[in-house]
């Protein structure tokens, strides 16, 4: 996969979190352990660590696991964080970040790889976002694609059971692609907080 334009998913994605209001920010969302604030913290991160990647700017936004400790907002954020969704989708629409290697999380992998693990970040947690604070969301078809090519490649992993992904949630194969894709991902397509 190359040459996916991020910049539709972002421009959802920024469009959610501005929808977030204070009173929702200690709600669940379908992350374990993660409240509204933490996804949002979690999307800030990831923009800023794939950016990077895109760019093959590797160093500690690249190396820095995100398991390495729970994200959080802090009061800027509101600003930080379509910014960061605008720089990311820029970022990938350089060819070169599609190509050769680059490193994120700490993991070091093919450009079209991070591309792919990107797209299916946001179309996941922009599903995340829109369930835990009651907003409709339809993404972007190609990063959709995108994600579900990603995930669907990665369902027969060994070691799927662990983080980042759960095991599979069982879809109807005439499901709509976004709920087929959530249940890749170890979701539940129903949730509701």
């Amino acid at each position: 996969m190359t040459g996916v334009d991020l910049g539709p998913q972002t421009r959802i994605v920024a469009r959610l979190a501005g929808s977030v209001t204070d009173e929702q920010m200690a709600g669940v969302t379908p992350c374990p352990g993660l409240a509204v604030r933490n996804l949002l913290g979690h999307l800030l991160t990831l923009s800023v660590a794939f950016r990077d990647a895109a760019r093959k700017d590797l160093g500690p936004t690249t190396d820095t696991s995100p398991d390495a400790h729970v994200p959080d907002i802090g009061p800027g954020w509101r600003e930080e964080l379509p910014r960061a969704l605008d720089e990311l989708a820029g970022a990938w629409r350089e060819p070169a970040a599609w190509t050769g290697d680059t490193r994120a999380g700490g993991v070091d992998l093919p450009g079209a790889v991070a591309g792919a693990v990107v797209a299916d970040e946001l179309v996941i947690h922009g599903w995340d976002l829109a369930r835990a604070t009651g907003q409709d969301y339809t993404p972007d078809p190609a990063a959709l694609d995108a994600a579900h090519g990603f995930l669907l490649a990665a369902a027969g992993d060994p070691g799927r059971g662990n983080a980042p992904f759960g095991p599979v949630v069982p879809v109807p194969a005439d499901a709509p692609l976004l709920d087929r894709t959530v249940g890749l991902s170890g979701r539940e397509p129903g949730w509701r907080p």
